[in-house]
Parts: structure tokens; C-alpha cells; sequence
């Protein structure tokens, strides 16, 4: 049989991937001690869907310093016990025969929110449970519910060049922690979103005003990371690729950026949109393909999306026709890890070439 297009290998730079059905970062609120360390819980969570035959899993938005996590509960790469524990999970993924990225982050001020479970309050976590003041552009905090928070602090120039370091020191430790690729987190309305976007980024200085202020930042710290890993290691930079409004980010500008970034050394543009105001979004099944699509063809770089697409055959078409290169399921894999096994039986590949564990097989669809 001709094997179905999500999974064929993908190369990129110096890593295989088996297929491309892969697991998008998911914040998983999950550090107990509040020290960035992942934990139990990481463990337990990334390995599933290694059982479950993913060909990228990118592990949850984890935090290049303190002040960069979403919530006091998140993960961290700014030490070395972060990069240990770290290394527990990805031997376990490798182990499996898996592949695992991490997704770097900052969240700017985004930071220091409650934790989105059951419950969930739009507030600023106070110092006294943790928290902090968080950070951005600007000290202006933002609008709609998406946002939290009163204070914020806005970087100076000598700040922002920290937090580039910071970046670049996350990725050195992501390489000991064994990670076999990179994500830069510049969207959802964090930091590095919060410097592109027109609506949050009204400095004067050389860190704003005009598009080429505005981007200076994303690709500084893609230029930084790209030179603190190794030459064969994929870098992936995730997008939030329109802001849903007409004086704010466009799939255009994402086009001119996503030409520099390539230029600077990233290989892959993850797509996603909106979080950094309020907003109407559209979405529907597979609803940012087509601004992916847009990208991958005017920037000319490979590209994933995520959005809604928890169908096999709706994921296996968007690659087929040319819209991307990789699907992301996020939802959908919350809801069952093993989703590219089913993906596997609908779309008619032998259970032999399918990615089963042998401790599951008997499992298998006949």
C-alpha cells in the first residue's frame, strides 16, 4: 500500500522524525515545589504518548528564568537540577523510541498567574504565594480576559539583553538535558509576541516603534539560541501567525518575520494565533492551516499547525495537499494518547508498520 502522508518520515536538519503527527507543548501547572523542576507527573505524561506513537513530542512552555514562567507551577531550564530532572524524561522518551523537543519560554506580562485548572481565577499570584511583578515592552498590562495582572515592569534595554542570554543559557541546558530539538515560544501573547505585535509594543527606542524594532527581539533570541546548540539539532519557532484584528499582527507580518527567522537558522514555523487581546477568533476544525500554508509557501520553510485538527483524515489531508508539513495534536491528544495508533488503523496502515510498543500489540486493531 502506498503509506499514508502522516506517516512519512520528515527530515529535519540532523533528526528524523518517523512521523508527523506530533504532541504540541501543553502547560501542565504541574511543580509542586514551585522550583521549576519538572517532576513524577512529567514523567508519567510525556512517556504515555511515546507509548502512544507520536514522532514529536514538544514538552510544555518551560521558562528560560523565574520570572518567565507562566505560573509558579511551570517548568524551568534557568539550572542544572532542572536540566537532571529533565534528562529523566527524555532517556524514558528515547527509550521508547520517541523524539522530544522542549518549548522555551517567557511569558512577559502574562507571568505569575494562577494555574489553569478547575477553578481557575484571572489574578496575579501575590508575593506572599509565590509570585511576582511580571514584565513587558511596556508596563501597560494588556486587555480583554486573557489578561492579569496591575503592575508591570517594563524591560529596559539592559534587561532585554539578559533575557536574550537567558535563552541562549535554557538551550545549552535543553542539549545536556538530552532534548533532540528546540522550540522558541513567540506566541499566545507572551513575551515574545508582546514585542512583534503592534498592540503591545509601543516603544520608541530601538526595541520597538517601526517592524523592524518590533521583530528585533524574536529573532535576537532565535539568532542566540541557534548558536548555543549544536549544528544538527531542528530549531522550531511557534507563532501566533494573526492577532485577529485589523490594527494588530497579520499573516503577513508573520510571512516577513518568518523570513528573518530562517535566515538566522530556524527550521521549522509552528502556527498558531491570537492570545495577546481580545479578540472574535473563527476557529473550526483545521481553521489556521490555511495561514500556515500561506507561510510555508511566500517564506519557503517547512511548517506544523495546530488548531482543532483531531481527525485523522482531516490531519492526513493538510499534509498531502501542501497546507503543512506536520500536524499538532493537542486536545485531541489529551483525550487519548494514543491517537496516532487510531490514526494508523483509520487511515489503513498495517498494524506491522504502525507505531505499536510491542507490550501493546495485542491490542492492535485486526
Amino acid at each position: 500500500m502506498t503509506r499514508p502522508v502522516l506517516f512519512q518520515p520528515l527530515e529535519l536538519r540532523g533528526l528524523t522524525l518517523p512521523n508527523r503527527a506530533w504532541l504540541p507543548p501543553m502547560c501542565q501547572y504541574s511543580v509542586e515545589a514551585q522550583d521549576g523542576v519538572p517532576a513524577q507527573w512529567h514523567l508519567l505524561h510525556y512517556g504515555s504518548f511515546a507509548i502512544g506513537g507520536f514522532g514529536l513530542i514538544i514538552a510544555e512552555a518551560t521558562a528560560v528564568n523565574p520570572e518567565g514562567r507562566i505560573s509558579p507551577y511551570d517548568t524551568g531550564l534557568w539550572n542544572g537540577e532542572q536540566s537532571s530532572a529533565w534528562r529523566t524524561v527524555t532517556d524514558a522518551v528515547h527509550a521508547l523510541g520517541g523524539r522530544i523537543g522542549v518549548q522555551l519560554g517567557h511569558a512577559g506580562r502574562k507571568a505569575s498567574t494562577s494555574r489553569w485548572w478547575p477553578g481557575y481565577r484571572n489574578e496575579v499570584v501575590p508575593a506572599s504565594q509565590g509570585g511576582w511583578t511580571p514584565v513587558g515592552p511596556t508596563s501597560q498590562p494588556g486587555d480583554g480576559k486573557e489578561f492579569v495582572g496591575e503592575a508591570v515592569h517594563a524591560l529596559t534595554e539592559d534587561e532585554i539583553l539578559a533575557i536574550i542570554d537567558d535563552f541562549a543559557a535554557a538551550a545549552r541546558r535543553a542539549v545536556t538535558a538530552g532534548f533532540d530539538a528546540i522550540e522558541i515560544h513567540s506566541a499566545h501573547g507572551y513575551l515574545l509576541h508582546q514585542f512583534y505585535s503592534p498592540l503591545s509594543n509601543t516603544r520608541t527606542d530601538g526595541w520597538g516603534g517601526d517592524l523592524d524594532g518590533r521583530l528585533r527581539l524574536p529573532v535576537e533570541v532565535a539568532r542566540a539560541v541557534r548558536a548555543a546548540i549544536p549544528d544538527d539539532m531542528p530549531l522550531l519557532t511557534r507563532l501566533s501567525v494573526t492577532d485577529w484584528r485589523p490594527d494588530g499582527w497579520t499573516v503577513d507580518d508573520s510571512v516577513e518575520l518568518t523570513r528573518r527567522l530562517k535566515e538566522v537558522g530556524v527550521d521549522l514555523l509552528d502556527a498558531s494565533s491570537g492570545g495577546n487581546s481580545s479578540a472574535r477568533i473563527p476557529v473550526a476544525p483545521g481553521y489556521q492551516a490555511p495561514m500556515a500554508a500561506q507561510i510555508r509557501s511566500q517564506a519557503d520553510i517547512p511548517v506544523s499547525a495546530v488548531g482543532m485538527i483531531w481527525e485523522p483524515q482531516l490531519a492526513d489531508s493538510l499534509i498531502a495537499e501542501g497546507s503543512v508539513d506536520a500536524v499538532l495534536i493537542g486536545r485531541g491528544a489529551l483525550r487519548d494518547s494514543n491517537w496516532p495508533l487510531r490514526a494508523a488503523h483509520e487511515l489503513g496502515l498495517p498494524n506491522d508498520l504502525a507505531p505499536w510498543q510491542p507490550q501493546r500489540f495485542r491490542g492492535a486493531w485486526q
